[in-house]
């Protein structure tokens, strides 16, 4: 029988059980650590996305407007939307606070905000701000229309000048055509009727065109064209003039997150909410149209460069007369032809000066420069081609230019009186009437045949030693005035009289 237990061999053969070891349980401890710590990580990242995202998001680019639209506004704004379109920026707005402007400066904003990718908001702002006549364009023409509380926006009609012909559809609401302020109509055959009308229809369509392109209100802008009406930004609101109210650029912005609009870059949908908001403001070229752009400066350079330039001629050599009125005068012409300048009253200015300054080297005793005046006067009134807000010549300017011109006249008139009436000091006319004293031998008859009438000799007249001819002889130390000068001969008479002499002695020594 054959024995089924184990050996002992067999039995210490098989190896014992070993016992668990601590380190996986410490590395699953890591990975669960690991794994915590990670989704911590992105829960962060998930809740700073927002934020991080509003950061690095491009800027809303508020523009300020403020005062007459004129040629510096328009480069400011149009320079302006074409940064906003290299940015990339969701948005742009336009804060208006202006009377009106030129109609040239107007249309070319108004193309621009057109032709500009990024969607433009017209806001009118601050409280208390207007945007009148060319604004209203302005604001028509935008996607977006807001006004804040306590403004206005209205009064669109055309100017018709009482000098020099109508004004453009983006005047003022001052000088108002008589069709829009109540008076007696005007007959059918008077030209500038004629032309007023034409105006206004133009301007009509204009604002009604903006106002079917944008979906806003047509009956009311051609009503603000044709009756200068006005509206307050609640009425605006209710007219459906404007789409909303804000506070301030950044409610605007906020008020208009979602929004869908259509530019030349597409269809697109504003993200506003968080975007944050970048003022631009005028450079130093702007600056600089602004100043020179203002009808009274380019009058005054023009003028200042006009005297500048005479007295450089009058005085050749002194060179900062010089420089600076060509400087001054190629300013103001550049700033001329920026303003709608009337041809005819630039061409009476410039008229009016260059009498004044042919009264200088023409002395006619104030003829010329007296028609200068009226000539400077008078061109002035009519230089701006236009009643727009900002662009007229006061008054007290004109008067003031004018009476520096009459004080100019009148400073050189004097001085060529007291020139004319002095003395020749130099070259052979300054010999006559001047006093001498025989010397040697006094002035003895002539011994050449025929001369014998005549007395001749030496005397010294000016400190110097001339050959004098005399009617009759003169002893030496005899005073004696010249009479007349041939070549190196003087013709003298003798002078009479203790009185006559000391009176001509004191002219001499003076």
């Amino acid at each position: 029988m054959r024995d089924h237990r184990p050996s002992h061999a067999a039995v210490h053969d098989t190896p014992p059980a070993q016992p668990h070891h601590p380190l996986t349980a410490r590395l699953a401890r890591a990975v669960v650590f690991v794994a915590l710590l990670v989704a911590w990580a992105a829960l962060a990242a998930a809740l700073a996305l927002p934020a991080a995202f509003a950061a690095a998001s491009p800027p809303v680019v508020v523009m300020t407007v403020n005062g007459a639209i004129g040629p510096a506004s328009a480069d400011f704004i149009v320079r302006s939307l074409e940064r906003a379109a290299r940015e990339r920026a969701p948005l742009a707005i336009l804060e208006l606070d202006t009377p009106g402007g030129l109609d040239t400066s107007m249309r070319q904003i108004i193309k621009a905000i057109l032709a500009s990718p990024v969607p433009v908001a017209a806001f009118v702002a601050p409280g208390g701000a207007r945007a009148a006549s060319a604004g209203t364009y302005i604001v028509y023409a935008s996607h977006f229309a807001a006004m804040a509380p306590g403004t206005n926006l209205g009064a669109a009609s055309p100017v018709q000048l009482g000098v020099g012909g109508g004004g453009g559809p983006a005047g003022g609401p001052a000088g108002l055509p008589e069709a829009a302020s109540g008076a007696s109509a005007p007959r059918a055959d008077d030209n500038a009727s004629t032309e007023a009308r034409k105006v206004m229809h133009d301007s009509a369509a204009y604002i009604r065109g903006l106002a079917q392109l944008r979906g806003r209100n047509a009956a009311w802008g051609e009503r603000a064209v044709r009756e200068a009406v006005s509206l307050s930004d609640e009425e605006a609101r209710d007219q459906h003039v404007i789409d909303l109210i804000a506070q301030d650029p950044a409610d605007l912005a906020r008020q208009l997150d979602g929004r869908t609009v259509t530019t030349t870059a597409g269809t697109l949908r504003l993200a506003t909410a968080h975007a944050p908001l970048e003022v631009v403001t005028p450079d130093w070229r702007n600056r600089f149209l602004s100043i020179i752009a203002d009808p009274n400066v380019a009058l005054i350079l023009l003028t200042i460069g006009v005297y500048g330039l005479f007295f450089e001629f009058a005085n050749p050599g002194f060179v900062l007369p010089g420089i600076a009125g060509a400087t001054c005068l190629l300013v103001g012409l550049f700033a001329m032809q920026l303003l709608p300048v009337s041809y005819a009253g630039l061409g009476l200015v410039l008229l009016g000066l260059a009498c004044l300054i042919a009264e200088a080297f023409l002395p006619t005793f104030g003829v010329l420069g007296f028609g200068g005046i009226v000539a400077f006067a008078i061109g002035a009134l009519m230089l701006m081609d236009t009643g727009a807000p900002g662009y007229g010549i006061p008054i007290p300017l004109i008067a003031g230019l004018a009476l520096g011109g009459a004080a100019f006249v009148a400073v050189v008139s004097s001085v060529a009186l007291r020139a004319r009436r002095r003395p020749v000091v130099t070259g052979a006319e300054a010999m006559v009437g001047a006093i001498g004293e025989v010397i040697d031998e006094g002035l003895q008859p002539d011994p050449r045949p025929g001369h014998a009438a005549l007395s001749t000799g030496w005397a010294r007249v000016h400190g110097e030693r001339w050959h004098v001819a005399c009617a009759t002889p003169l002893a030496a130390g005899s005073r004696v005035r010249v009479s007349s000068r041939s070549g190196l001969t003087l013709t003298v008479a003798p002078l009479h009289g203790a009185v006559h002499d000391r009176a001509h002695d004191k002219g001499e020594r003076s």
